[in-house]
């Protein structure tokens, strides 16, 4: 095993941290500053390097680069000042694998290059990606018959019906099924009928005429029109509107259509594919669907497991979204332990392979180290609280999911950007929103509030008066809040 690499100005922190290892019994090579370092790594490399950030010279982030440049895989931890977080920002943005911050205890200091060194030592699991990434991923049996139907109706332009739960990737079963029929050359349109306001939605799949309503004034082609000799997606079906399931029941069966406000039929020549997550069978006998449309979309049902049919391919689509996410971000794939893929493969992901990729991206984004272990995955999974739930569009490999049920929080110490909690935010409240929770802004506003009174009350010791005026609120407001939320730690004053 090659040395561990020191590199500070400070002898005294060289010294301590040299003691330490070497009770360790781990070898130590140290270097006073980030040049004589470089020079080094000419003809030797370390297993670990522990550097300073300021220092004569080049700095500690100048080192990092150079290294990262020339060893992207070597772990390397950083040294700062708890008052320099814009420092230990840009550490981790150059792919740090963590950051000590002064002054720091000897013990977490050992324990966490420790765990560098068996980040170094342990063999590299992440596959190399495929010149070309499959559409779908997944060796489970459910799956299997999926991909057999797809391949079975790759010649045909039958109507197909798509179910499944949220998050299960029917928009891209319905691209898949575009891609290799005749009309791949054509477009393929997708409308979320869930999405567009009742008014509006007449006007979007089948066009308007100049004059048709006040505002209209221009003709505009629908999406029948746009997806002409292509296929047109009409996702959450269910959801339609039923006097509009009329005029789709009437292209379906005689291939013609009128803009609104027209008096000219529109030929459309556009195979159809329709999906919903609701049971259409009960929406009909609740006389929300009518039976006529429901015969003529069902004419080839393919229905998607959920990730718990399939939760043997969790592992395969774990780590195509820790690849997926780390080339968005432009860093290193982080890898999820033994341990860690165990505990994924045993969770309850309501929001299935959307909640999945969007827990990878929280992984990217949060998760310290290249290896991430289970005390490292999002609070809500490892502490019992619900599962992540969803975000809206479907992904079997390229779909999106968060953790939900509270915005996930940083590592300790760790900063986040404005950009990134609000990030976050939205990716929490779309998840919320996905799931069809009610009173979501009632919900994140007094998660929003608490996390703000409880981090308060942690910075002036409980002293109310103290939090109240450090976050420009009334003490009578404080203290009401304290009430309302169930917060402990306020002192009386």
């Amino acid at each position: 095993m090659k040395p561990i690499w020191i590199v500070d100005d400070d002898a005294s922190i060289r010294w301590v941290l040299e003691k330490a290892l070497a009770r360790e019994s781990l070898e130590t090579r140290s270097f006073a500053n980030a040049h004589d370092a470089l020079a080094a790594f000419e003809t030797d490399t370390p297993q670990v390097l522990v550097s300073d950030i300021r220092m004569p010279g080049e700095s500690g982030i100048e080192l990092l680069a150079a290294v990262k440049a020339r060893h992207p895989g070597l772990p390397v931890i950083i040294i700062t000042a708890f008052s320099d977080l814009d420092s230990a920002v840009a550490s981790f943005q150059g792919g740090a694998f963590d950051y000590l911050a002064k002054p720091f205890d000897i013990d977490k200091a050992v324990a966490l290059i420790r765990r560098a060194l068996e980040e170094s030592l342990r063999e590299a699991s992440v596959e190399a990606a495929p010149a070309e990434t499959p559409e779908i991923l997944g060796h489970a049996p459910a799956m299997q018959e999926v991909f057999r139907a797809i391949g079975r109706l790759s010649q045909s332009n039958v109507t197909v019906l798509i179910t499944g739960e949220s998050g299960t990737g029917k928009e891209l079963v319905a691209r898949a099924l575009h891609k290799h029929s005749p009309r791949a050359s054509q477009p393929f349109i997708a409308l979320n009928t869930a999405a567009i306001p009742k008014d509006l939605l007449e006007s979007e799949l089948f066009g308007h005429e100049r004059g048709a309503f006040t505002g209209a004034q221009a003709m505009r082609r629908g999406r029948f029109e746009q997806a002409e000799n292509g296929t047109l997606f009409l996702d959450e079906i269910g959801d339609m509107p039923f006097d509009l399931q009329t005029r789709l029941l009437r292209v379906l069966s005689d291939g013609h259509f009128y803009r609104v406000g027209g008096h000219q039929p529109v030929k459309a020549n556009v195979r159809v594919i329709a999906a919903t997550h609701q049971n259409l069978e009960q929406r009909v006998r609740d006389g929300l669907f009518r039976e006529d449309l429901y015969h003529r979309l069902n004419v080839i049902r393919l229905r998607l497991p959920s990730l718990r049919e399939r939760s043997e391919d969790i592992p395969i689509l774990a780590r195509h979204f820790l690849v997926q996410s780390a080339r968005q971000l432009g860093v290193e794939p982080k890898r999820l332990s033994e341990p860690a893929m165990r505990f994924l493969a045993g969770l309850e992901l309501p929001g299935n392979v959307r909640q999945l990729e969007n827990l990878c991206n929280w992984i990217t984004v949060m998760a310290p180290g290249q290896t991430v272990e289970v005390k490292d995955l999002p609070r809500d999974l490892t502490q019992g609280s619900p599962a992540p739930s969803t975000l809206h569009e479907p992904g079997l490999a390229g779909a999106a999911t968060a953790p939900a049920a509270s915005v996930p929080a940083a590592a300790p110490g760790v900063p986040v950007s404005p950009e990134g909690w609000i990030g976050l935010l939205e990716l929490q409240a779309a998840g919320m929103l996905s799931a069809g929770q009610t009173e979501v802004m009632d919900t994140l506003g007094r998660q929003f509030e608490s996390a703000l009174i409880k981090t308060a009350l942690k910075h002036t010791h409980g002293r109310k008066n103290d939090a109240a005026m450090r976050l420009g609120i009334g003490r009578n407001t404080i203290t009401r809040k304290i009430v309302e939320l169930g917060i402990d730690g306020a002192q009386e004053e």
